[in-house]
């Protein structure tokens, strides 16, 4: 069977598109990566059904696509840890499977997933790739909403894209949770998380088109005091999310999503946390800086 990427026509073509025609779980061939690739460049975000993968597969499959990064963005400690460091655990389950109380620091942490972001923004080297398999979902909520950061950009009047061409932001964890009224850090998870720096406006190597490059875990901006920088980046928030600009995906049982995070932010959305929801994520890295994909 050949494959077909067709547009989801549920909101503005060319952002999201459906993937059909391949089987994750088999080795795929040079076209056929290509094709994803180029799926990508073009949408942002791939949507994938009936994916039936396990951990091996999804790594695997993920390890096609570039270069993986270590699963280094939790709290998780070494003997907690549910999944190998090739997976990062989007879940509310312990390692024994067991449904995480209310009050686990593990859980509340895990509620800055439910906040705009761009996956290891917080990391020097952010990521690129993010592929998120869902195993099991809630009845209900857990929706996952993606928003387009190239036709954010592209809606910016002139003299705000002036403003925002060479500002470079800091990004940390600390920041983003901080906005929940998390504070919960060890030392060494706060020198871990120490601010870095990224563009807030990137080039796409590939097509060349200009995106913001916001999230939550961005809490200052070079130069600039922190309330007068933070004040700027929720009013560039308020207007990247909004709603022509978003994607809205209803998880099925297998779906994996893939989606480019030098175009696109996204968040998770509420749910019963006396339901399961296991999701389980690849990401691969950008492999340089977003400070070398400058607006020139």
């Amino acid at each position: 069977m050949s494959h077909l990427i067709k547009a989801i026509e549920s909101i503005k073509p060319g952002f999201a598109g459906e993937l059909s025609g391949m089987d994750l779980s088999q080795r795929l061939t040079d076209a056929q990566v290509d094709a994803i690739h180029a799926g990508l460049d073009r949408f942002g975000v791939l949507v994938v059904h009936n994916q039936h993968l396990n951990d091996e597969q999804q790594i695997a499959f993920s390890r096609q696509l570039g270069q993986l990064e270590q699963a280094t963005g939790d709290i998780m400690s070494d003997k907690d840890r549910r999944l190998s460091m090739g997976l990062n655990d989007i879940s509310n389950l312990d390692k024994n499977g067991e449904l995480l109380a209310r009050d686990d620091r593990r859980r509340l942490f895990g509620l800055g997933n439910q906040l705009w972001h761009s996956d290891s923004s917080f990391k020097e080297i952010p990521a690129k790739y993010s592929l998120l398999s869902a195993r099991h979902i809630p009845v209900t909520g857990g929706n996952t909403e993606f928003a387009d950061m190239r036709a954010a950009y592209d809606a910016l009047d002139e003299e705000t894209k002036k403003e925002v061409r060479d500002l470079i932001c800091l990004h940390s964890q600390i920041f983003s949770r901080g906005i929940l009224g998390f504070d919960d850090f060890t030392d060494d998870e706060r020198a871990k998380w120490a601010p870095v720096r990224q563009r807030l406006v990137r080039r796409h190597p590939m097509t060349g088109r200009l995106s913001l490059y916001l999230s939550s875990h961005a809490g200052g901006i070079e130069g600039w005091p922190v309330p007068e920088a933070r004040s700027f980046l929720r009013d560039l928030t308020e207007h990247a999310t909004r709603r022509e600009f978003v994607y809205v995906h209803v998880w099925r049982p297998c779906d994996l999503l893939i989606w480019d995070n030098r175009v696109t932010m996204h968040r998770a959305r509420r749910y019963d946390a006396r339901e399961v929801r296991d999701m389980r994520r690849t990401t691969l890295t950008n492999e340089v800086s977003s400070l070398q994909q400058a607006p020139v």
